[in-house]
């Protein structure tokens, strides 16, 4: 599958980076979400890099014929209606396990949205993980890993750092793009 992938996305143009994380459990931030075609360009870098990441999804996405599929490629189903309890409940999937990727799209849309939704940045904190920037880039035609960060008690100065690191990236459609900063209070 590896090879496969690697194969795909060098046919379609893209090239593929990786900073190592020195860690086999974090949190993966995918960005800028733009576009329906990130998760399939995210899959396969995934895939290309060796990564067994997982993902959240909400739960209605997993019913029906895809629901084994997308659990196969690491979907977990979630109940985003029930605040508070996702970052318990992917704290002690961290816990339980010697190597665990969760991967996230903080936008939680493809559209416009005036803030990233931080629960990436708590679920880190929960379960004492470092948050991994990964991208997409279109006009570069790169997608990849790079720096990572251990969550602080300041979401806003960790928010300094993450805007720094996605400023030159673009997504497929660069209007969509969320603005990187949590939501106000």
């Amino acid at each position: 599958m590896k090879n496969f992938a690697r194969f795909l996305l060098r046919a379609f143009g893209w090239t593929l980076t990786q900073a190592d994380p020195g860690t086999r459990r974090y949190v993966l931030v995918f960005a800028p979400h733009t576009s329906n075609w990130d998760f399939v360009v995210g899959l396969l870098a995934a895939w290309a890099l060796g990564l067994k990441a997982h993902w959240m999804g909400k739960h209605s996405l997993f019913r029906g014929p895809l629901g084994p599929v997308f659990r196969w490629w690491g979907g977990i189903p979630v109940d985003r209606s029930r605040r508070g309890e996702l970052s318990r409940q992917m704290a002690a999937r961290f816990a339980a396990a010697e190597h665990f990727v969760l991967g996230i799209a903080p936008e939680g849309t493809r559209s416009f949205s005036d803030h990233w939704k931080s629960g990436f940045w708590h679920i880190a904190r929960a379960a004492g993980v470092p948050v991994v920037m990964a991208y997409i880039d279109y006009p570069r035609k790169q997608v990849g890993m790079g720096a990572s960060f251990v969550p602080g008690d300041d979401l806003e100065a960790d928010f300094v750092r993450i805007r720094a690191f996605y400023a030159d990236k673009r997504g497929r459609f660069p209007d969509k793009e969320s603005t990187i900063r949590p939501r106000a209070r």
